[in-house]
């Protein structure tokens, strides 16, 4: 089976953000040009967070695989074009020195880069789950390593592009959501570890947005064994494909909003919930008061329905403060 590059599309929020073309225009405004590396810039999510950097008046380095992206990346006022490969420690490298040459420094740092990888987890083939846990989990911890001394000299903020999917997960979903979930965990480590130099680390969890990563994966897995008559999981299957094949929704302006909130704004959140509508929110809520639930039953230590209100309504205090 082929390994499979594609960009991660994304997700939008359920909080209300400002805009940013109101909001932080003026943070840019009449200060040294910040700089910010977006990965997986080229198309989907990742070419809408640099177009929206740059409208508001930051540097935006984009990095991108092919020459075709970028040449046209290289067209968009305030972006440079990065040949960046996440998974080839070479090219990141170039992209350090790139970034270090151009005198800017480096603010943030979008770890937006990523791919879709789906079926049922006692089939897939290792090459699969290896390649994917790669492209989104281990290529960040390269990238990120490669550039925090930047990011701490400049004492910025990073954004890690997650998803829902590192607190859901599902049948045919358990390759995409350990790569997420993984990334969950290495996220909330980084910004206790990123505190000590006053460097600000965020999660943007995204579900569903308008994109192409669902319809190519859709059309390889048509072609696996275990979507063909016969396999125990053909009939679940085709209604699988048809849900990745069906991504008409939302262009991605509001992930775009976050991940400027993430980096610019006074307070920052660690996590954004970005989805685009009700029903998604509280499929990704429930199943963390359902989990919360099933980890406080029946046991010695075991709290009160009380006490977990209460435990409730003060940590949602703390995050109005």
């Amino acid at each position: 089976m082929s390994k499979r590059t594609l960009v991660i599309s994304a997700i939008f929020a359920t909080v209300a953000l400002s805009s940013p073309q109101t909001s932080f225009a003026a943070a840019a405004e009449g200060k040294t040009q910040k700089a910010v590396l977006v990965t997986g810039a080229s198309s989907g999510i990742g070419l809408k967070i640099a177009e929206t950097l740059a409208a508001n008046g930051y540097f935006v380095y984009a990095g991108a695989r092919k020459q075709a992206d970028i040449d046209a990346l290289n067209k968009i006022p305030n972006i440079e074009a990065v040949r960046l490969d996440v998974t080839k420690q070479d090219e990141i490298d170039a992209a350090v020195k790139t970034v270090r040459a151009g005198g800017r420094g480096l603010y943030g740092l979008v770890n937006n880069a990523g791919i879709v990888t789906t079926g049922p987890i006692t089939e897939i083939a290792e090459e699969e789950l290896t390649w994917i846990l790669d492209v989104n989990l281990v290529a960040i911890y390269r990238v990120t390593k490669a550039f925090v001394p930047l990011i701490i000299e400049s004492k910025g903020r990073i954004s890690n592009i997650s998803s829902i999917s590192g607190i859901l997960s599902g049948m045919f979903w358990a390759p995409y959501s350990m790569s997420k979930h993984a990334l969950e965990a290495y996220t909330d480590a980084l910004a206790e570890e990123m505190q000590l130099f006053d460097v600000q680390v965020s999660a943007v969890n995204p579900g569903n947005y308008r994109s192409r990563i669902g319809t190519k994966e859709a059309v390889v897995m048509i072609n696996e064994p275990y979507a063909q008559p016969g396999s125990p999981y053909a009939e679940d299957m085709v209604d699988h494909i048809a849900y990745l094949s069906d991504r008409m929704y939302k262009e991605p302006d509001d992930v775009a909003a976050a991940v400027m909130h993430a980096l610019f704004d006074d307070a920052p959140k660690p996590n954004y919930l970005v989805v685009p509508n009700q029903g998604e929110a509280r499929w990704t809520i429930l199943r963390l008061i359902e989990e919360m639930a099933e980890l406080n039953d029946d046991h010695e230590f075991s709290y009160s329905d009380e006490e977990l209100i209460q435990m409730l309504k003060e940590a949602t205090a703390a995050q109005r403060e």
